[in-house]
Parts: C-alpha cells; sequence; structure tokens
C-alpha cells in the first residue's frame, strides 16, 4: 500500500513571518505525521519569491527541507511541484523546453521533471532533503488513477474576482488572442500562456531587490478590507480600526497646558485618532462607491467575466466554480482533484457538498495552507476555514482524506506578528 501526504502553499521565505513551518515547533506535527506515510507532495507555492531575491527565501527554507530529508530517509519519496508564488522552480524546464526541435508534443497534465532540469532552486532542495528521492511534477499529478493533484493556479483564467493575476490574465489572453472564455481553449499550453508572463515579470521584480506593497500582498489585503471584504472585521477581531478601544475622555479637544487649559483648536491623542479613524471611513466609503463602476470598466474593457462582490463567501464560491471549470477543461471527468491556492481548508462538515463539484462531477478537495494570515482569521483554533495546518491522505483505495494538523494548536504557537496577507 503507497500512503501519499499532500500540503500546499508553504510560502517559505515570506517577509512578514507567517510562514509557520519555518518554526520547529510546528514542523513538529507534520513531521510525526510522515513517519506512516510513503510519500510526501509539495502542490506549489512552496517558496516565497514575491518578497524578495530567490536566496532569502531559499535560506529559510532550509531548515525544513533538511528535516523532511531526515524524516522520509532514503526508501521514501519528496515530489515538488509549482504554484504562482513559485513558478520559477520550474522556469529552466519550461523554457529548455521551448527550444527544442522539433516543436515539442503538447505539455501532458503529469510531467515528471529531475530537480536539476527543472531550476536550480529545486536542484538546491533535492541537495537539501537528502537522502529522499525528490522529483518535480508539473502543472501535477496523478496520485492515483483517479486522484489528481495540482496547484490550482491556472483557476485564476476563470476567476471573477478581480485580482491583480486575473485582470493580468484578461489582458494577456486578448494579446494572444487566447481568451479563457473560449469554448476551445483547455489545454495546459493555454493555461501556461496567459499566466506565465504574469509571474515572469513577478519574479523579476524581486530578483535583485524586495518588493515593496504592490506585489507582497499588503496592498491587496489593505484593499480587501477597505471594501468590506472582511465583513467589517479588522486582523485583529475587533471591527473598523485597529481595535483599541476609545475612552470616552479621548473624545474632546487636545492636550493641556502649563494652566491646566487645552489650547485653543487643540485635540487630544484619542481625539486626533478618533478625526483620523473618521478620514479613513470617508475613504472607504469613496472607495466602496467606486469600486463597482471600476469592475464595469474592466468589463467593458473586454478582461472579464468580473464582480463586484468580493465577500468571504464568494471568495470560497467563485474559487471553486473556477477550479471547477479548469477541471472540466483539463478532461478530469469526475476524478478527484486536490488543490491549494486559495488556502481555503474544504470541504468541511458545515460545507454544502453540491459546491465542492466542479461541472463535469470532479470531486474537489483543497488541502489549505501552512501560513497565519490574520486577516482571515480568529483567535479559535481551527475555527477559520482558514487556519493553517492542513493536509490530505490519498491511500490506494477510497476518497482522499482531510486531516487539519494544528487544529487545536495554541494560537501563540503558531501565530507570528504579520501584516500580509497571499492571494
Amino acid at each position: 500500500m503507497t500512503r501519499t501526504l499532500i500540503i500546499s502553499d508553504l510560502h517559505l521565505g515570506g517577509l512578514s513571518g507567517v510562514d509557520v513551518l519555518r518554526r520547529p515547533a510546528v514542523r513538529a506535527p507534520l513531521l510525526e505525521r510522515l513517519a506512516d506515510i510513503d510519500r510526501l507532495v509539495l502542490l506549489g507555492d512552496v517558496l516565497e519569491l514575491r518578497h524578495g531575491p530567490p536566496h532569502e527565501a531559499l535560506a529559510a527554507a532550509r531548515p525544513f527541507f533538511e528535516d523532511v530529508g531526515r524524516v522520509l530517509g532514503g526508501d521514501r519519496e519528496l515530489i515538488l511541484t509549482a504554484g504562482n508564488h513559485d513558478h520559477l522552480n520550474v522556469c529552466a524546464w519550461l523554457d529548455a523546453r521551448a527550444l527544442q526541435s522539433p516543436e515539442p508534443p503538447p505539455m501532458a497534465l503529469d510531467q515528471r521533471i529531475d530537480p536539476a532540469l527543472a531550476s536550480p532552486l529545486t536542484a538546491q532542495i533535492a541537495a537539501w532533503a537528502e537522502p529522499s528521492r525528490v522529483s518535480v511534477a508539473y502543472p501535477g499529478l496523478w496520485v492515483r488513477p483517479d486522484v489528481y493533484a495540482l496547484h490550482g493556479h491556472y483557476l485564476d483564467a476563470h476567476l471573477t474576482i478581480p485580482t491583480l493575476e486575473r485582470i493580468g490574465v484578461g489582458a494577456i489572453g486578448r494579446l494572444l488572442e487566447r481568451r479563457p472564455s473560449r469554448a476551445d481553449f483547455g489545454t495546459v499550453e493555454d493555461y501556461e500562456a496567459v499566466t506565465a508572463p504574469i509571474y515572469a515579470w513577478r519574479d523579476a521584480m524581486t530578483r535583485y531587490g524586495r518588493s515593496g506593497p504592490a506585489l507582497n500582498g499588503l496592498a491587496t489585503a489593505r484593499a480587501w478590507r477597505a471594501l468590506g471584504g472582511g465583513d467589517g472585521v479588522s486582523r485583529n477581531g475587533h471591527g473598523p480600526g485597529d481595535g483599541r478601544p476609545v475612552d470616552a475622555k479621548d473624545t474632546g479637544g487636545g492636550g493641556t497646558g502649563a494652566d491646566g487649559r487645552r489650547p485653543a483648536g487643540a485635540l487630544s491623542a484619542g481625539g486626533r485618532r478618533l478625526a483620523g479613524m473618521a478620514g479613513g471611513w470617508a475613504r472607504q466609503r469613496a472607495v466602496k462607491a467606486a469600486f463597482p463602476a471600476t469592475v464595469a470598466g474592466l468589463n467593458r474593457a473586454g478582461l472579464g467575466p468580473l464582480s463586484a462582490d468580493i465577500s468571504r463567501n464568494e471568495l470560497r464560491r467563485a474559487g471553486l466554480c473556477a477550479i471547477g471549470e479548469v477541471a472540466a477543461r483539463l478532461g478530469l471527468a469526475d476524478a478527484h482533484v486536490v488543490f491549494g491556492h486559495t488556502h481555503r481548508t474544504g470541504p468541511l462538515p458545515a460545507d454544502d457538498v453540491a459546491e465542492w463539484r466542479g461541472r463535469s462531477g470532479a470531486r474537489l478537495i483543497n488541502c489549505g495552507s501552512w501560513v497565519y494570515e490574520p486577516i482571515f482569521l480568529t483567535r479559535v483554533p481551527g475555527e477559520s476555514p482558514y487556519w493553517p495546518g492542513a493536509c490530505v491522505i490519498v491511500e490506494d483505495s477510497g476518497p482522499p482524506v482531510l486531516e487539519r494538523l494544528l487544529k487545536d494548536a495554541v494560537p501563540e504557537e503558531v501565530a507570528r506578528r504579520a501584516s500580509l496577507s497571499y492571494t
């Protein structure tokens, strides 16, 4: 019997410290679970290459891979795939393939690549993960004949949420006349053609230095919060603002002078804070009012279909519809499709199972992430479907099983001070 454990979205090397597997105490439950596992699959976004130069992400990731190699030993397997945040892991192989003459055959759903040929990054990872047997699979792999696993970044081609990458896909699709909405769009090459240029540009931006908010996710998190995607809850769970209680005595005018009187027109610290919050809420209302018109303009420009609904429920629904569309177009039929990318673990017991079926019958399962994203979390371990630490176990028969290895972990044990959100 072969038992496979699948995890996704480790984002090792993120500047904000939300990549929880960087911490030995958090790695321990995963390493213990590997005791009876024959094969570990890291399903993309293993490295965070959008925050700074690749060597920084590799340095942060090294202890993890050395621990994994030690636990797996020489008789078990580690399989790497690439996602949108670490597409560079397969770029050397993709570039070499493009130079083949005569023209190479169409890309298959499961192509196994020697780490040394995939990229210098994967070659280094394989060296650290010795003595385990390391290979690269792209764009995904057949875990068994009815279970297919891929990172899930191709879903951005069909997403209705107006993310930066979704808008980029729409623009590139128009330039190449290779639009995802067309009925004949549905090969691996089609998806690579409209997504890979975005990844290459973002990789180039961080090759020589660290990125700013527009690329590292901070701007995305702020925009989502400003537009009400968090349902009025800030990243510390206390509603608009930073959650600090405002004392009634702070609502008046400013500090006092030597005579105990406030200078005319002065505001106290609390008053200034309230004034700042009022201005922030006014800007937030203005942004929310303009957002639907902006989305409508993008649709008129032919970059859609996009929706102005960015609520948590819509994030879940839209992501599932999009990956279901990918499964249908790639011909996965009613296979179990394991993916990551959206960081939303599921299906969970309270979820509507019907949402987790693709239009071709694909049975969807998301293995979540290993990042602590404050904007999506509460302080109760495991309460949020975005709580880190999920994995999927696949055996020789039976449906894949979702496990949450950090469900009961103490929040302080898992959390880091973090201000970035990955999407």
